[in-house]
């Protein structure tokens, strides 16, 4: 799943193309990925990109309208890439009509959305995958969708001190990995990020967030903005369709259990990434630099070899 830095780097490139630029057409491929229903998509043409915003891992085109919808207040293409989403861009769409369809259960990619610009280019929001969980709203105003309004704070915000991480930390005991995941405490962490972060960081990924001391509140909230700048400036200037491959060739822990941990500090350890397990996810540590050298227990391979 795309997170902060790709989600990011993905807004700069379409601001990039778009801005200025007008709608001619949006066309629905997914008739189950589109979430609202007034306005229209069909609202969008006519009207001006006027921005490509990210709130959290939501990307956000602002289109001005060409009549006078909502008083000429802007309207909000705002979509959710989920596991299996991407935004593919094109100089020269195909000119053949989307044709809407249910969805389906298809492996293979599926045109879920088509944006049309006046000069022929624009993007495609696919999504592969048999589980569909791609999201696309049009609204007036991002905070109507309630996944939006409720997202806690931005990591990389300048009011997101070690001092509001630590009221974070001291609000829920729970697992911090946990915390570094949960959209409504902080904004655009993911998966991959969390497990980057707590192996910068020194951390265990089911360390209790009620332990957390001074000192280890702030090498977390260090190891937070370092790894997020450190993925920005990797995922920066580069186009959609490399994205991916450049977020995994980045990676220190996070899928590469087997392999050499590289070490905190950069320095390897001398130990391997090792793995655990969900039904729907899996995590990357280094016992070394994160556990005191003792691995994880991890039920769903125990069972496995029962």
């Amino acid at each position: 799943m795309p997170e902060l830095p790709e989600v990011a780097a993905l807004a700069d490139f379409l601001r990039a193309r778009t801005a200025g630029r007008t709608v001619s057409a949006v066309e629905v491929g997914s008739i189950a990925a589109l979430k609202t229903f007034d306005p229209q998509p069909a609202a969008l043409a006519g009207g001006r990109v006027s921005d490509v915003a990210r709130h959290g891992k939501w990307l956000d085109l602002e289109v001005s309208p060409a009549g006078s919808e909502a008083d000429g207040a802007p309207l909000h293409l705002v979509f959710h890439l989920s596991r299996g989403g991407w935004v593919r861009w094109s100089d020269a769409l195909p000119t053949t009509p989307v044709r809407p369809s249910l969805g389906g259960s298809s492996r293979g990619a599926v045109l879920a959305l088509r944006v049309r610009l006046d000069d022929g280019s624009g993007f495609d929001l696919t999504e592969a995958g048999t589980r569909k969980r791609l999201a696309v709203h049009v609204v007036r105003d991002p905070a109507e969708i309630e996944m939006i309004a409720s997202l806690g704070v931005e990591p990389l915000d300048p009011g997101f001190t070690t001092e509001v991480l630590a009221g974070l930390l001291a609000a829920k005991n729970q697992q911090v990995k946990g915390l570094l995941r949960d959209q409504r405490a902080i904004a655009g962490i993911g998966n991959a990020y969390s497990d980057e972060i707590l192996l910068v960081g020194r951390f265990s990924p089911y360390k209790l967030t009620g332990s957390f001391t001074p000192e280890e509140t702030a090498r977390l909230h260090t190891a937070i903005g370092d790894v997020l700048t450190e993925a920005i400036a990797a995922a920066s200037g580069k186009p959609a369709k490399e994205l991916k491959d450049a977020k995994r060739a980045g990676m220190r822990v996070h899928g590469r259990t087997g392999q050499p941990c590289p070490g905190w500090d950069g320095t390897p350890c001398g130990d391997t990434v090792h793995e655990v397990s969900f039904a729907d996810r899996s995590m990357q540590y280094c016992p070394t630099c994160q556990t005191g050298g003792k691995p994880l227990a991890d039920r769903r391979m125990s069972k496995l070899l029962r």
